[in-house]
């Protein structure tokens, strides 16, 4: 008597395929290299000149985004001093207030507007780009001032078009973004490792 359905799929069949889509998104993120070797330079200089990072996502991109701060409040590969870096998702008390005070799509916004000061950082991570407190908060950084970055699925979403720049996914699937998303955040950490290794260049 045999078990199982007919009809099942082969064993590894979903792994075979999320596999291929994995390394379709890795591809298009290599080819997005540079743009994250600039933003890791651009964010160490921020960041040693007393600046903050913001980072922002919802569900699973909520958990890159603390992945991110974690890595610069402690370290990625290198010792070095901690820097400013708040992960917006993560105060359960701040979030659930402003929630039952102003509704969803302020949860970010409103943080934004309180922790953010011109020439920060803000990075907005969305699979989809169309998370209205994530396009909320978008707007609102633009408006107080920061520099406003995203980490989004396929080209073409919302939050691309709102933000200074994006480094966009190629792949079919929510779990293959998010899983491309932490190899980009760990780029941008290796590249703000590589920029504090420099020397700094005093011109007189």
């Amino acid at each position: 008597m045999r078990s199982g359905r007919d009809d099942a799929p082969p064993p590894g069949a979903w792994l075979d395929r999320h596999l291929e889509d994995l390394a379709r998104g890795l591809g298009s993120l290599h080819r997005q290299a540079g743009l994250l070797e600039t933003w890791g330079s651009r964010l160490a200089a921020v960041l040693q000149a007393g600046g903050r990072l913001l980072v922002a996502g919802n569900g699973g991109s909520a958990a890159q985004a603390q992945h991110l701060t974690a890595e610069l409040v402690g370290r990625f590969l290198e010792e070095r001093r901690p820097f400013s870096a708040l992960c917006l998702s993560a105060e359960t008390s701040t979030l659930t207030a402003l929630v039952n005070d102003y509704g969803a799509e302020e949860m970010f916004a409103r943080q934004v507007q309180a922790h953010g000061r011109e020439g920060d950082v803000l990075v907005l991570l969305s699979t989809s780009g169309r998370s209205p407190n994530v396009l909320a908060a978008a707007e609102r950084a633009a408006e107080c001032g920061l520099t406003v970055w995203a980490l989004t699925g396929p080209r073409g979403n919302p939050l691309a078009g709102v933000v200074g720049e994006a480094i966009c996914v190629d792949a079919r699937t929510t779990a293959t973004v998010q899983e491309v998303h932490l190899v980009a955040v760990h780029a941008i950490c290796a590249a703000v490792d590589a920029r504090l290794r420099q020397p700094v260049v005093v011109v007189r």
